[in-house]
């Protein structure tokens, strides 16, 4: 049978190119995914300015809340203790321990971008090319020339040192001695890392156990982990880096099982009038499972090696993308070895092979006579465990879809709504002729009448074809379910940030600076005329440790800090108790959700860890209204200031008197200061809804991908039909018929199967639309540009008229007595 599956690929070509180019896209896509989800894991980040090191010491970035088994990561670099520098030297294998003081310092020259303390470059280590050591009012720089002046941002201010030294290597770094170096960083406590260089011969696994044991708020890295000790950021990102890769790996791999199931299983119904034919003449139901089972094999395994290409470059390109992005660090290195390859190819084949059993059974099983009935037209779909399957994935959808709309609140209600969308376009599909005849028996009507007799006619053949007319509409249903449900999730979450956060912004202008702003600058800004109010605005993340439950995930709760200020003030908050203006030192406005929820109202206290692990008991001083999934928890902003990794406030809020113009006054006052702008409120919306604008960057590229891949399932399933129905068309034509007359027929059965899919696609964006809209927007109605949804029927319509009229037009050219073929 083997031979014979081998003589029917060469003389059936056709019939599997689609199953073949949907293996190869749909390995590479998997592929890719199973790339970026190793690159995650993996994170390695060959150390550069810590190369010389044996191992490097950090702290740890997560924290372990009481009642919460997963541990809250730490948004700040957490550093090391200054004063366990001593005990760390004094392990055994040591052979030094060096602290790394690291701070922001930037020139404008871009000459650095980070401050060092000059004992830290033997890390590297950075040697001189020239010059000297730096000493104390002196620098050593990449570039530059010995006895210039460089004039650099450091907390907010100019500061000016003379270049002691060229250090050739140290691009983007500047070192000072080490007493400057301590002045000048924020938290002189605490070392950004410490280096460790061991003794020659020594145990780095058990150097490292017993540097670990020194204190249990510490992590030793060894390796190219030790690269994560430079790049805190790259560590952050990881998580979201793993989460991006499984959301859409999961999506991408039960698509692309869909589609090559679907594609082959469309070539053995086209085929089978042949196996009735082998049946007839004595081939046993094992010979012709045997033969497709084949048949499968030899059309993905070629598909699979072929798309390991495409997936190696693929892979590649969307980590680069992401890294533009900021969700991935771009100091990773992009990893891709054996296991994504055999994710993909494992994937691709199972499909495959699943399909075909799938084929194979009932053709197997089905007598030689009702074949031949079977082939001429395809009526039975029913089957008992097609039922089970189709009732447990819509029963899954329907779950997901109360747990949306009871449980969930604000963002986290994606966490349910997202997997939903599969559930049910899974379980509409498995039951597709059912739903499909539904759906022709509302559109019936309408398009008839408007057709009159070529749709009567297309209504007929639809309606005698029921299961070729679900086969062709399912696609189309995926294709618009799918990219309806994810994108218009993505605008209805960026819509309700926003909102959540300019309902309640009372800024009119700010002040902006990377290189962060002076703490004196806030007081000149309120002594500008026509000012109202001006705040210091810092972000951060932090954890409640709360035995009772506060309303913040396990990822922790938002943070922002803010000065002391009355009703009249800048922060975005809409006070329901309390002031603000008594929000100084340890003290906290919380949600009044949070103090009904914990029992922490207007003097109480709560717990929190701030973003760089520190804990800190807090008095609250307010409580505001916020909404559900969006709430925040109000600090001091110098509090919140000194817990972030660089120590910096880089913007100040202000809120100017009714009628007054103070932009002319602020943009005067930041000429006064270097690398200071003044930008509008629509600078804080931006900023606050950033990582949401970035998801939905994500997810317009990656369903952007998965679209493009569906269209493979459209095209093939609606021209495979097509060029199947050649016998029909010139027997139209001999009773008759003409071409125009045909086409028009084939126009209004692509209109009635657009419609289909289209409605049955929206459908299932709907059900996962309606709750996750009402949750995170408090509205039913999902918000965003009506013209997303107008594309997207627009592109599924495109497809599903031009792989059906496209190869009919290619037909009719022939004579209707010219002898067809099956493929």
């Amino acid at each position: 049978m083997m031979r014979l599956a081998v003589r029917t690929l060469r003389h059936r070509k056709s019939g599997f190119i689609a199953t073949f180019v949907a293996v190869v896209f749909g390995t590479a896509i998997v592929m890719a995914c199973g790339g970026l989800m190793e690159t995650g894991i993996r994170s390695n980040v060959e150390p550069a300015r810590l190369a010389a090191t044996s191992l490097v010491v950090t702290g740890n970035q997560s924290h372990h809340r009481p009642g919460v088994e997963d541990p809250t990561p730490l948004s700040e670099r957490v550093g090391v203790p200054a004063d366990l520098l001593a005990e760390l030297r004094s392990v055994q294998g040591v052979e030094s321990a060096v602290g790394d003081y690291t701070f922001t310092a930037i020139s404008p020259t871009a000459a650095a971008r980070e401050g060092h303390n000059w004992s830290s470059a033997a890390l590297a280590p950075y040697r001189l090319s020239t010059g000297r050591a730096p000493q104390s009012g002196q620098v050593v720089v990449a570039s530059g020339k010995v006895g210039e002046r460089l004039t650099l941002m450091i907390n907010g201010e100019p500061k000016t040192f003379a270049i002691s030294g060229i250090a050739p290597q140290a691009s983007g770094h500047a070192f000072f001695s080490d007493s400057d170096a301590a002045e000048l960083v924020r938290n002189p406590d605490r070392f950004a890392d410490v280096g460790i260089l061991t003794t020659p011969g020594a145990d780095l696994d058990a150097v490292k156990k017993q540097l670990e044991d020194v204190d249990p708020g510490l992590t030793v890295r060894a390796g190219v982990d030790r690269g994560l000790a430079e790049h805190p950021d790259a560590e952050s990102r990881r998580t979201a880096l793993i989460a991006v890769a499984g959301s859409f790996g999961g999506i991408a791999t039960m698509t692309m099982m869909f589609v090559v199931a679907s594609t082959l299983a469309l070539a053995a119904q086209h085929r089978e009038r042949e196996f009735a034919l082998l049946r007839g003449i004595g081939t046993t139901p094992g010979q012709v499972r045997r033969m497709i089972i084949g048949e499968a094999l030899m059309v993905s395994l070629p598909a699979v090696v072929l798309g390991c290409v495409p997936g190696v470059f693929l892979g590649r390109f969307l980590f680069d993308q992401l890294s533009s992005h900021g969700v991935a660090s771009p100091v990773i290195e992009f990893a891709q070895g054996w296991i994504p390859f055999a994710a993909g190819a494992g994937a691709a084949v199972l499909a495959a092979i699943g399909a075909a059993l799938i084929a194979a059974r009932k053709s197997a099983k089905i007598k030689p006579v009702e074949a031949l009935v079977e082939a001429s037209l395809q009526r039975k779909w029913f089957s008992w465990v097609r039922l089970l399957f189709g009732l447990l994935f819509l029963g899954g959808g329907l779950a997901l879809l109360i747990v949306t709309a009871t449980v969930m609140t604000g963002p986290l209600a994606a966490s349910t709504a997202g997997p939903s969308i599969l559930c049910w376009a899974i379980g509409v599909a498995l039951l597709g002729p059912f739903w499909t005849k539904l759906v022709l028996g509302i559109w019936r009507w309408p398009v008839q009448a408007l057709t009159r007799v070529s749709g009567r006619l297309a209504i007929l053949n639809l309606s005698a074809r029921s299961v070729a007319l679900s086969a062709a509409a399912m696609p189309v249903m995926l294709a618009v379910g799918i990219s309806t449900a994810n994108l218009y999730m993505q605008t209805t979450q960026v819509h309700a940030s926003s909102e959540a956060f300019t309902r309640d912004l009372r800024a009119d202008a700010v002040l902006v600076s990377d290189a962060g702003l002076s703490p004196r600058l806030v007081s000149e800004v309120r002594a500008v005329p026509g000012v109202a109010s001006a705040s210091a605005f810092v972000r951060s993340m932090g954890a409640v440790d709360d035995p009772r439950k506060a309303p913040f995930d396990e990822d922790g709760a938002p943070v922002i800090g803010v000065d002391a200020q009355g009703a009249n003030g800048t922060a975005p908050v809409r006070l329901t108790s309390g002031s603000l203006g008594g929000l100084t030192g340890s003290t906290a406005a919380i949600p009044e959700y949070m103090a009904a929820k914990t029992g922490r109202g207007v003097g109480s206290e709560i717990t929190m860890t701030l973003g760089d692990g520190t804990t800190v008991k807090l008095r609250v001083v307010a409580t505001f209204a916020a909404e559900r999934g969006y709430e925040s928890i109000i600090l001091p902003a110098s509090l919140v200031a000194a817990h972030t990794t660089d120590g910096l406030t880089k913007q100040v809020l202000v809120r100017a008197e009714p009628g007054a113009d103070v932009r002319p006054a602020l943009t005067k006052l930041a000429a006064a200061h270097p690398g200071v702008q003044v930008a509008d409120r629509s600078t804080l919306v931006a900023a606050n809804v950033e990582d949401l604008q970035t998801q939905a960057w994500i997810n317009y590229m990656l369903v952007g991908m998965l679209i493009a891949y569906t269209a493979v399932s459209v095209v093939n399933t609606l021209v495979s039909t097509t060029l199947r129905r050649r016998r029909e068309f010139a027997l139209q034509r001999l009773t008759g018929s003409t071409r125009f007359q045909v086409l028009r027929m084939l126009t209004t059965e692509s209109t009635l199967v657009t419609l289909t899919g289209i409605t049955l696609g929206t459908a299932v964006a709907l059900a996962c639309l309606l709750p996750f809209s009402a949750k995170v927007a408090n509205d039913a109605v999902p918000t965003g540009p009506l013209w997303i949804y107008l594309v997207i029927v627009g592109a599924a319509a495109a497809l599903t008229f031009g792989s059906t009229l496209i190869p009919a037009t290619a037909t009719l050219r022939h004579a209707p007595t010219q002898p067809t073929h099956n493929d």
